[in-house]
């Protein structure tokens, strides 16, 4: 077995020119039937590498569902502010993955990203700054996009946008409630039904049950948001439940599903993000699906912290660097080295 991590292959990979990826219309077989939270071997076509998989925290053979191509879907930026050298780290990672698979072993990935361009987050800061949100979103997706290019990121096939795909997210909403795995309430908010896949969560944490808080409207203090009711002055849609906008989580699992079918290979982003995001996924996703093993591999990316600091780098916690460095001081804080 070949290791994708080994340095002269992240080295040689890391100099490689960018090439264009062409988006095909993608749709694989139905996904995995097995139950519970085992990871289940895939079957398909042995590339004869190993990554780490984090659903079973362990190394892997990478084994895709269609022979030379991998489906490769990542979180993207919640745009209300500068990405900053935590991104970068994150996305430059998996951009030498992403190189290391075509260009060494002619592997075509197929790699779409969602741009969160809806969000509290957002919402806030268009208050404060007195900016509509579509104007704060749009303006950070474009440096987005501009701080990936000069970091020599291969973008994506597609990026795709949250606000434009909410037709396609009330429909797989409301295909989770008649399989059983949602509720309503009176007030208009749809959650999804921890209880009603047993034992199938908890493959990244949050398996406990535990009792809701005191006026919530929840069953279980698990249980997540689908749709969320708008409130005065916030954007919102129609849908079946009333006026509202998408949750976080479901946006993912929609988004994966309209471009990839009930199979994906490979799911990337942060290691914060593996619960509770990447567990909520897996739960709606499955739950639409009505399978066990929607995603094969999640890989995720470590954090990054300042020196000597514990804290990561984080916008929320106000401790980033901004990227607009030269991209050879970012390859070294990989390694630990210090600018000279």
């Amino acid at each position: 077995m070949r290791c994708i991590f080994c340095l002269r292959c992240v080295v040689s990979a890391f100099l490689q020119t960018p090439f264009e990826i062409i988006l095909r219309a993608l749709h694989t077989g139905p996904c995995s039937n097995i139950s519970g939270t085992e990871w289940t071997k895939p079957s398909g076509f042995d590339t004869g590498l190993k990554v780490f998989n984090s659903l079973t925290k362990q190394k892997e053979p990478l084994i895709l569902a269609r022979e030379g191509v991998a489906t490769w879907y990542s979180c993207g930026p919640t745009v209300y502010d500068h990405a900053h050298l935590g991104h970068a780290c994150s996305y430059v990672r998996f951009d030498i993955v992403q190189r290391i698979l075509s260009k060494l072993f002619g592997i075509t990935v197929i790699h779409a990203m969602v741009i969160t361009d809806i969000d509290d987050k957002i919402i806030k800061r268009s208050w404060e700054e007195n900016i509509c949100s579509t104007v704060i979103a749009s303006m950070y997706e474009e440096e987005f996009k501009r701080d990936m290019l000069s970091l020599k990121v291969i973008p994506p096939a597609v990026y795709l946008r949250v606000t434009e795909n909410v037709p396609q997210i009330v429909a797989f909403i409301d295909r989770i409630i008649k399989n059983g795995h949602a509720y309503t309430t009176q007030e208009g908010d749809v959650y999804f039904d921890i209880k009603s896949i047993g034992e199938r969560y908890g493959k990244f944490g949050g398996a406990a049950d535990s009792q809701p808080e005191p006026g919530s409207h929840k069953r279980d203090a698990r249980d997540f948001a689908l749709w969320k009711k708008s409130k005065a002055g916030e954007p919102y849609w129609e849908s079946p439940w009333g006026r509202g906008r998408p949750g976080w989580h479901i946006e993912c699992s929609t988004i994966a599903s309209t471009v990839f079918g009930s199979q994906l290979d490979i799911h990337s982003g942060g290691i914060d993000l593996a619960f509770p995001h990447h567990e909520n996924e897996i739960a709606q996703s499955e739950a639409y699906h009505q399978c066990a093993q929607w995603a094969n591999y999640f890989l995720h990316s470590g954090h990054l912290h300042l020196k000597g600091s514990v804290e990561k780098m984080s916008k929320s916690l106000k401790n980033y660097i901004t990227i607009k460095v030269k991209p050879g001081l970012l390859f070294k804080l990989f390694y630990g080295m210090t600018e000279s």
